[in-house]
């Protein structure tokens, strides 16, 4: 491929940024990596954004060099020696490079372990423990019961509160979630599940089969309290 062709003589299945929605970043060369950064072209020959990237990597390459060893530390000032590599194009990949390198050294934070009914009526007390209103809430969690989030669904009445379950799966797909704890709470303080808590519950637990995303437990909430249905109901076959 010449320096000199332009993207747009390029067929649309095989320009850079089409082929990274395509195939995914991590199956693009250095070049078309450079070239979603670059955007446009120039320089000597009036390049294309792909030429162009081509070129850099030409040039960081000398002394036989590993030109990705050198982008690692490669300064704004030094990408600005290169012909067609001005401010904004320099920033642009020492800005990607160094968020590359803050991404590959995160470490994620140790998720609270969610291992009892008395361990997720905890994290859901903010949301449902002392409110005037009936909420209906959902822990997520990972595999190992970690928890990447809570998710307040509803909120509706004194006496009710309307929930569908595709909203709470829509949710937790949507977040990642390996697995839930869902609750509600009951303003009056009386724990007893109504007729209708138990039928959502089978209708959860039917949606979580189809979409293996198991339910743990459906807890009440209310004036201080909590009760787990898993462990009050035979819903769940234990």
């Amino acid at each position: 491929m010449t320096y000199s062709l332009r993207i747009a003589d390029i067929p649309t299945n095989e320009r850079p940024r089409e082929r990274l929605f395509s195939i995914g970043a991590q199956n693009l060369t250095v070049a078309e990596l450079l070239a979603i950064l670059l955007s446009t072209g120039q320089g000597k020959g009036k390049l294309s954004a792909l030429g162009l990237g081509q070129h850099l990597l030409q040039q960081l390459s000398e002394h036989k060099r590993d030109p990705v060893d050198v982008l690692r530390d490669v300064s704004p000032q030094e990408l600005m020696q290169i012909s067609g590599i001005g401010p904004a194009k320099a920033s642009t990949i020492v800005a990607a490079i160094e968020l590359g390198k803050r991404t590959f050294q995160f470490r994620p934070y140790q998720r609270t372990a969610i291992n009892s009914p008395t361990a997720a009526a905890a994290a859901l007390s903010q949301d449902l423990m002392w409110q005037s209103q009936e909420r209906f809430a959902v822990l997520m969690l990972d595999t190992q019961n970690g928890l990447i989030g809570t998710q307040l669904i509803a909120i509706g009445t004194a006496e009710q509160t309307i929930v569908h379950p595709r909203t709470i799966f829509r949710e937790s797909i949507k977040q990642g979630a390996n697995q839930l704890i869902v609750a509600h709470n009951h303003p009056s303080g009386i724990l007893d599940p109504s007729a209708e808590d138990l039928e959502l519950t089978k209708k959860l637990l039917q949606g979580a089969k189809c979409l293996d995303i198991p339910i743990l437990d459906h807890l009440i909430l209310g004036n201080g309290n909590h009760q787990s249905l898993r462990n009050t109901t035979n819903l769940w076959g234990d």
